[in-house]
């Protein structure tokens, strides 16, 4: 028995020790044994973690980043919609790797095969959607490509819609992946797909396909909203994801990890490192005020003013924001209506960023009558 508690004791001693090292990392820096890694705030793309960030690697399955990207860009343009009806190609039903095993010649919904895309990792989803939106994969590759110019992945090369390693020579770096995964969590619609942990898909057929989540962390970290897992021999275990704590929205890219285990680890250790070490201070909130004005011509000569929008800032501990910079209109003159703007006010992020907010009328500013300029001069 006491043999038993020794080792109970042993063992508690080994955990709080562990959770103790854990603690020091986030305090002192998080490292990654992956090739290399990337995490940014995903709000202003402050860079919060790097290692050989523009190292230039295959990133397998998280090509579909990009074609996710470009098909919820399709439905924001309206070139295509999520009950429209897309009929399997010989080529896309053909696609090996992660499939949803779409059946050649059936008709599927655009909506089945997103979610095929971001739940399963589709890759004969993948193509359908491509066909659909360019007329071809190929065009498809090709607006992917323009896009990461676009988005400025200056060392990127897209090949395939899928990440199939024998579909040509491509490459991306840790920067550029987390680039374009900011850019795929501004869309709203991903998130009705990047949620769903497991479903039973019906086929038209009547057959059913499991549909499992790659992304374990919706699953098992808490705050984690979204992501893309990615492996080939070449790329190693690759993950980009994005998770949200008390305002704090980061979104962490890891190239090469050595498993699938250590991937997820190394991911949850950087967002463990962000949420420990920042926060998102509140500047100023619409419409409150901030200070008042001279207004030339008014009932009153006073005006009060504030943001027109909220603004907030990441900062590390023991960063501070600095006073925001006020430029006034120095010709207001009555009429003011509510919401006008009448300046602007500069904040200074800890980064050097600069941060604009128009400054707007908090009130309405009639214009003086005769009968008042007489009060002001003789009452």
């Amino acid at each position: 028995m006491k043999k038993l508690i020794c080792i109970a004791i042993l063992m508690i001693s080994v955990a709080a020790a562990a959770f103790s090292l854990n603690v020091a990392c986030a305090e002192e820096g998080y490292e990654v044994s992956a090739f290399s890694a990337y995490m940014t705030d995903a709000e202003s793309g402050r860079v919060l973690y790097a290692k050989a960030a523009d190292e230039k690697h295959e990133i397998a399955s998280m090509v579909k980043i990009m074609t996710a990207n470009l098909v919820f860009e399709a439905l924001d343009r309206g070139d295509i919609s999520l009950d429209q009806d897309v009929t399997v190609s010989s080529v896309a039903a053909g696609m090996g790797g992660s499939q949803m095993f779409l059946d050649e010649g059936a008709v599927y919904k655009v909506d089945d095969l997103i979610k095929g895309v971001i739940v399963a990792s589709a890759n004969d989803a993948s193509v359908a959607l491509a066909e659909l939106i360019s007329g071809s994969h190929q065009a498809f590759v090709n607006a992917m490509n323009s896009r990461a110019q676009e988005m400025g992945m200056t060392n990127t090369r897209f090949s395939c819609a899928t990440g199939l390693p024998d579909s040509g020579e491509q490459y991306s770096t840790a920067r550029d992946v987390n680039t374009m995964t900011r850019a795929l969590m501004k869309h709203a619609k991903y998130y009705d797909y990047a949620g769903i942990w497991m479903e039973d898909f019906v086929h038209p057929s009547g057959r059913t396909t499991q549909l499992v989540n790659t992304n374990k962390l919706i699953r098992n970290y808490s705050g984690c909203v979204g992501g893309k897992t990615g492996f080939t021999n070449e790329a190693g275990f690759c993950l980009s994801a994005c998770a949200d704590r008390k305002g704090v929205r980061v979104v962490a890219t890891l190239i090469g990890g050595k498993d699938s285990n250590t991937r997820f680890s190394e991911v949850s250790g950087m967002f463990n490192y962000a949420f420990a070490n920042y926060t998102r201070a509140k500047a100023v909130c619409a419409g409150e005020q901030m200070g008042e004005a001279k207004v030339r011509g008014g009932k009153i000569d006073s005006l009060p003013y504030g943001a027109d929008r909220d603004v907030s800032v990441l900062i590390k501990n023991g960063e501070t924001l600095s006073d925001p910079v006020i430029t006034l209109s120095d010709k207001l003159k009555a009429p003011v209506t509510r919401g006008d703007v009448i300046g602007t006010a500069e904040y200074s992020a800890p980064t050097g960023e600069k941060i604009t907010v128009n400054l707007i009328a908090l009130c309405d500013v009639e214009k003086a009558s005769l009968w008042d300029i007489i009060k002001d001069i003789f009452i």
